[in-house]
C-alpha cells in the first residue's frame, strides 16, 4: 500500500506505527516489529513564496518511489464528494444508514460529476458556437468518448438501460 501525503511528520509516524509486523527471531520474548513489505510513503511538499506556490518538493520517506506523487485527482474527487454528499460532512443529520443507500448516493454523485456537469479544464475551442462563445463545454464522459453531449437529469432518469438479474 502506497501513501501520498503532504510534508507533515504525523503521517510518517502513523504509517510506521500502523503498518508493522512481528518478525520472529526464534528467541524468547516479544519479537521486534518491522515495516510491512510493500508499504510506502511519498510526501509532496509545496513551497510557497508570498502566497504563491513556487515549487513542489517530492520526498520518498518509506518504500519505493511512485510515478505520480501528486494526489490532485483523489483530492478533487474527495472534495467534490464532500461538497455534494452531506453524509460526508461533520455535524449533519443527513447520513446513510444502510450500505445500499450509501452506494446509491455515491454512484449518483459520480454520475452527475462525470456526465451532467461540464468541467472548465476539459472545454474545447470551437468556431461557430452560439452566443459568440469561444469554447465548447465538455464533461469527462464526453472527453473520453462515451457520449457526444452533456446529459440532463431528465435524460438520465428516463434512460432505458439493461439491468442484469441473477437467475
Amino acid at each position: 500500500m502506497i501513501w501520498i501525503s503532504d510534508g507533515r511528520p504525523v503521517y510518517r509516524r502513523a504509517v510506521r506505527q500502523v503498518y508493522r509486523d512481528a518478525q520472529p527471531t526464534g528467541k524468547r520474548g516479544r519479537p521486534p516489529l518491522v515495516l510491512t513489505p510493500g508499504v510506502g510513503l511519498t510526501q509532496a511538499v509545496k513551497r510557497r513564496h508570498q502566497g504563491r506556490m513556487v515549487r513542489v518538493e517530492v520526498r520518498q520517506v518509506l518504500g519505493e518511489a511512485v510515478d505520480c506523487p501528486y494526489p490532485v485527482h483523489e483530492e478533487r474527487l474527495n472534495g467534490m464528494l464532500r461538497d455534494r454528499l452531506n453524509a460526508l460532512t461533520r455535524k449533519t443529520h443527513a447520513f446513510a444508514k444502510t450500505t445500499g443507500t450509501w452506494d446509491a448516493l455515491v454512484i449518483l454523485c459520480l454520475f452527475e460529476h462525470n456526465w451532467l456537469r461540464p468541467h472548465r479544464a476539459l472545454r474545447e475551442a470551437g468556431e461557430g458556437l452560439p452566443e459568440g462563445r469561444r469554447y465548447r463545454p465538455r464533461t469527462p464522459a464526453m472527453a473520453i468518448g462515451l457520449t457526444d453531449h452533456i446529459w440532463t437529469w431528465e435524460e438520465f432518469l428516463t434512460f432505458k438501460h439493461y439491468q442484469y438479474q441473477k437467475e
